[in-house]
């Protein structure tokens, strides 16, 4: 095993430098956690597109190479630029279809197959093209994952035969659809191992979860539901026959940017021992909404996608079935238009209880987990989930569904509320479980203490990554 394991990490986004979902928090954070840890040492890198975000922040950048990437008709010239930030070097690819693309996601899926199979491909070429020898090339869901089919595809290159392959599991509904196209473009032919099933061999992400040398999702729980008919989208044969390369490692949390004793988001900065303090961002949060100024109201908080993934649909339709009931609740998130809409009536309805705030706002989010006094979670599956983390380490108690990552870090009674099913009345059975507790001070109180006493950082993950890593190093 080489004293130092040379890691090449892959994304379609990354904090800081541009962020639409929970992607941009692993692939912004767990990098730096790799290269901190003392044993293994890792060299670990990122490589991102330079999408137009970035581009408008790129006086920093620098050259580091150039080349061509063969395209069916002729060839595509490829621009790598680089930084270093907080000891990273980052790799920012540029160049043929990344150059027409105004944003990171478009509606477009096959738009962006092309962007994503472009970037993918030309990682793969930066790989072979650095001077520094990459040891694991490791991609994330179906953007990247054609880097590592067409690295499995390429093993007779001296320079790709010794590069192991690990893919991290973000979301396996989203597989980049049908992609003939861009496999045919780009000199890749559709695989023909018939383990995986027909309409799966040309699609991005099932083509890199049959190269990967190893797969991580991104919970132990989520690892073993996609195992399952419910959660395996047509895939479970298939993963269970890989089972023996698939692992579990549970999404860490940037417990510097979160952190409610530093936020500048809240009116008053608190901690597990000084939670007095805390009532002062619920009060701030009531008065930003309009809301009545009452500490006594249970104040539910939901923050992110407005998507039936995230059970919004049931969330509004069990606060509408309470009206007996004391509650406010604070409800902030952009996604899909009806749900929006149905957040907007649920304000009109209740007006001296319900505000929905439908945009991206960031500084009211962390006023949210900072004010609100429930979390509400009630997804129809999450493969990990950060918003529950970050609602314990700010004192709101998550009430969520018992799938993925929820069920692996919230401990039900003790630092949260579990829903057992995706169903209205089982949320409605929790829900005044937890209203019925929100009276009990004490009770309250030390459950916002265990939650926020909770290791929710990347050292953890970081250890587990690294154990992937050296595992497969020691394959002959």
């Amino acid at each position: 095993m080489p004293p130092t394991i040379n890691v090449l990490f892959l994304a379609a986004e990354a904090e800081p430098f541009v962020k639409v979902g929970g992607l941009a928090d692993v692939a912004g954070s767990l990098p730096g956690a790799l290269r901190r840890l003392e044993k293994p040492i890792l060299d670990v890198r990122l490589a991102l597109p330079l999408h137009t975000a970035i581009q408008a922040e790129s006086a920093t950048l620098y050259p580091a190479t150039s080349f061509d990437l063969y395209r069916r008709g002729g060839s595509l010239p490829v621009q790598v630029f680089q930084l270093k930030r907080g000891g990273i070097p980052v790799y920012f690819i540029s160049g043929g279809p990344l150059h027409a693309a105004r944003t990171v996601y478009s509606t477009d899926l096959a738009a962006d197959r092309e962007k994503y199979a472009f970037f993918s491909l030309a990682a793969l070429e930066l790989a072979r093209r650095l001077d520094w020898r990459v040891d694991i090339l490791h991609a994330n869901d179906w953007h990247t994952a054609l880097s590592l089919y067409a690295l499995k595809s390429r093993r007779s290159d001296p320079l790709l035969r010794r590069i192991r392959s690990v893919l991290t599991l973000h979301n396996l509904p989203y597989m980049g659809g049908e992609g003939l196209d861009v496999l045919s473009a780009y000199g890749l032919a559709p695989l023909e191992d018939e383990s995986l099933p027909g309409w799966a061999r040309s699609s991005p992400l099932p083509l890199g979860l049959w190269s990967a040398d190893r797969i991580a999702a991104v919970s132990p729980t989520y690892a073993r539901e996609i195992l399952t008919p419910e959660f395996g989208c047509s895939l479970e044969g298939f993963l269970e026959g890989r089972g023996d390369r698939l692992a579990g490692i549970l999404n860490g949390l940037d417990t510097s940017a979160f952190d409610p004793q530093t936020d500048p988001h809240l009116a008053l900065h608190f901690d597990a021992a000084s939670l007095e303090n805390r009532p002062a961002n619920k009060s701030a949060l009531q008065a930003k909404l309009g809301l009545d100024q009452d500490p006594r109201l249970p104040l539910f908080g939901m923050v992110g996608r407005v998507d039936p993934q995230k059970g919004v649909d049931l969330a509004l339709e069990a606060l509408r079935r309470l009206p007996h009931r004391r509650w406010q609740a604070a409800l902030l998130g952009s996604g899909v238009p009806e749900l929006e809409a149905a957040s907007r009536q649920l304000e009109a309805d209740f007006p001296a209880r319900a505000r929905a705030v439908t945009r991206y706002d960031p500084a009211l989010g962390r006023l949210i987990y900072g004010g609100s006094d429930i979390f509400l979670m009630p997804s129809r599956y999450e493969p990990c989930g950060l918003a529950q983390m970050i609602a314990m380490r700010y004192g709101s108690i998550p009430l969520a569904r018992a799938t993925g990552g929820l069920k692996d870090t919230i401990r039900d009674g003790a630092t949260g509320f579990l829903v057992p099913e995706a169903s209205l009345e089982s949320l409605l059975s929790v829900t005044s479980r937890a209203l019925d507790l929100y009276p009990e001070k004490g009770k309250w109180e030390a459950m916002q203490r265990a939650g926020m006493a909770e290791d929710f950082s990347w050292e953890r993950p970081a250890q587990q990554y690294a154990a992937l890593y050296q595992s497969l190093m020691e394959v002959v």
